[in-house]
């Protein structure tokens, strides 16, 4: 019989309560996480926040930011729009080789609540097209706008990811701006939205990176955001943050 992977997510809730993150066990990670090691000397971080950046990749905006990250030793998320992939594979492996996570944000940027079958069909190039560029395979999944359905979840081969943090960067754009709203609202644990299409975004994100990491927080991608949190994040389930699950429809 098929798991009732909506209720499995809902029984989920209350023990996600019951747990904190910072300070918590590190579990295992899927294949393509990449963790990078606190050295011993060094005093244990503030604090863990995921940047993730839909509707990548993004040419020249993008290898910016994976200058910049590089630079301060920080990895990120990025949800890839299937049919933006094609010519610029190297930057995708470039993502990856250099610690970051790499996820699924259908082909064409497709509504995930309203499109069944298509949507499904969206999903699932995306994922042959990253196979082939990376290899592996269940990568995380970004619903567009956030927008997904019961049917969705169900159907999910790959845990999805929300965010808890918003920066509105798409409709209020500007760099000061975003990073207000990022610094003013930031608390460990959380998973930032941001979009790697935008200048401006990309130059908010370093100067929070150095803004916060001066006061000991670190920046990690969303799988070992989890996984330091101890939370083993279940295929068809809608996650805010690793202890906040979102409900829908």
């Amino acid at each position: 019989m098929k798991r009732n992977k909506t209720w499995l997510c809902l029984l989920l809730l209350p023990l996600l309560a019951l747990v904190g993150i910072r300070g918590a066990p590190r579990g295992a990670l899927p294949a393509q996480a990449a963790v990078s090691a606190v050295p011993a000397a060094q005093s244990a971080p503030a604090g863990y926040i995921a940047l993730t950046f839909d509707d990548s990749p993004n040419g020249a905006v993008t290898e910016r930011l994976l200058d910049g990250l590089a630079a301060r030793g920080a990895h990120v998320t990025f949800f890839l729009i299937g049919e933006q992939i094609e010519g610029q594979e190297a930057l995708v492996r470039r993502m990856a080789a250099e610690g970051h996570q790499v996820g699924n944000h259908t082909w064409t940027h497709r509504r995930l609540d309203t499109s069944g079958a298509v949507g499904a069909r969206e999903l699932r190039r995306t994922e042959e097209a990253l196979e082939r560029v990376l290899g592996g395979s269940g990568y995380w999944v970004r619903p567009p706008w956030g927008f997904a359905s019961a049917e969705t979840l169900r159907e999910a081969d790959a845990p999805l990811l929300y965010w808890s943090l918003d920066t509105e960067d798409w409709r209020l754009p500007g760099t000061e701006t975003v990073v207000r709203r990022i610094l003013d609202a930031a608390t460990d644990g959380d998973v930032v939205l941001l979009h790697d299409s935008y200048e401006d975004s990309v130059d908010a994100a370093l100067a929070v990176i150095d803004e916060l990491s001066a006061r000991g927080f670190a920046f990690v991608t969303a799988e070992e955001l989890f996984a330091r949190a101890g939370v083993a994040p279940e295929r068809g389930c809608l996650y805010c943050r690793p202890d906040r699950l979102r409900t829908v429809a």
